[in-house]
């Protein structure tokens, strides 16, 4: 009986030991207000600067607003630092950051193609892993 006592009375205090060891988590601090200033009069309109030409195929898409035909589409194929994008049912897809689509390839399919067909009737999984990349925009019809 004492033994049972002792091991439980040991327990609680590795338990209260360990409770106390964690990490607590940092207090919120007051984030000081924004200071309203007065915007300085503007005298002149500031001098334009052109931003660097960047070629077609090396524009990465940044928001679902992309607009691309399959002849754009093929030159986004995941080669010599392109990003690889894909086109299913009209829409298009970054697999750039998938593991799956090194290179822009993946289990035979090629990135900068259409891959409806493909993708719907050859694949696997289907359409259920495209919820898993960047939606990025839509394949045009020229």
């Amino acid at each position: 009986m004492k033994k049972k006592l002792m091991i439980t009375a040991l327990l609680v205090v590795a338990a209260l030991v360990l409770v106390g060891c964690t990490q607590k988590a940092p207090e919120p601090t007051a984030t000081p207000a924004p200071v309203a200033t007065e915007a300085p009069a503007a005298t002149e309109a500031p001098a334009a600067t052109e931003a660097p030409a960047a070629t077609e195929a090396a524009a990465p898409a940044e928001e679902k607003g992309v607009e691309l035909t399959l002849e754009e589409l093929a030159k986004f194929n995941g080669k010599d630092g392109q990003p690889a994008y894909i086109a299913v049912d009209g829409v298009i897809y970054d697999v750039s950051e998938s593991a799956l689509w090194k290179d822009g390839a993946h289990n035979g399919f090629e990135a900068g193609k259409d891959l409806t067909t493909e993708i719907k009737e050859k694949s696997p999984h289907g359409v259920g892993k495209l919820a898993n990349v960047k939606e990025i925009g839509k394949l045009v019809t020229e």
